[in-house]
């Protein structure tokens, strides 16, 4: 099996990133972002997905959290994309539901190489701290669109901006980790166009 990592180094005027991912890893991480709730947001992403995964942003926290949040989601992303390559092998979609106490997360994706982002969440969901629920999103769409993934994450129910943010983050973990694991049934890349 090839090592399926990447390193991805990014630097703009809002926010400089190194961002290291080894996608056959054991769910060890190292997180810091300077924003403490997406600091924990990432590491039990990391944890679930059993990706190792390195994350060290320096942002413009005191203008807000959006650029720290959605640069790294473009960071993650971008990762994703090297680290798999021209995907051969993998089984290419992946989908989990997670619940979090009153709260219900449904996550399905495909590594299809069209990015793409359908996220249905409760409206007007409270901050969670100082962290305005709606990076949620930011994150999600940062991220489907650098992987080149296909997302669909849907928070099918709660109440609890915690439990409904940490839900996401667990099923999109667990349905990335089920679609970029490789079958062993897949012969070449997964797609009847041969290229993804």
């Amino acid at each position: 099996m090839s090592t399926r990592t990447a390193l991805i180094e990014r630097a703009t005027t809002e926010t400089r990133i190194r961002l290291q991912l080894n996608i056959d890893g054991q769910g060890r991480s190292s997180i810091q972002t300077k924003v403490p709730f997406f600091d924990h947001m990432l590491t039990l992403f990391a944890r679930h997905s059993l990706v190792d995964l390195e994350v060290d942003t320096d942002g413009d926290i005191e203008v807000d959290f959006h650029h720290t949040v959605e640069d790294t989601g473009i960071a993650l992303g971008q990762a994703f994309a090297k680290a798999l390559g021209d995907k051969r092998g993998i089984r290419r979609y992946g989908h989990a539901y997670v619940p979090m106490d009153e709260t219900l997360a449904r996550s399905v994706i495909d590594f299809s190489g069209r990015p793409f982002l359908d996220y249905r969440a409760p409206e007007a969901i409270a901050s969670i701290g100082a962290f305005s629920f709606t990076l949620v999103e930011e994150f999600l769409r940062a991220f489907s669109s650098n992987a080149a993934c296909n997302l669909h994450l849907a928070l099918l129910y709660g109440r609890d901006g915690h439990h409904l943010a940490e839900a996401a983050f667990k099923s999109l973990a667990r349905s990335v980790d089920q679609a970029c694991q490789q079958d062993p049934r897949v012969v070449g890349i997964p797609s009847t166009k041969g290229t993804l």
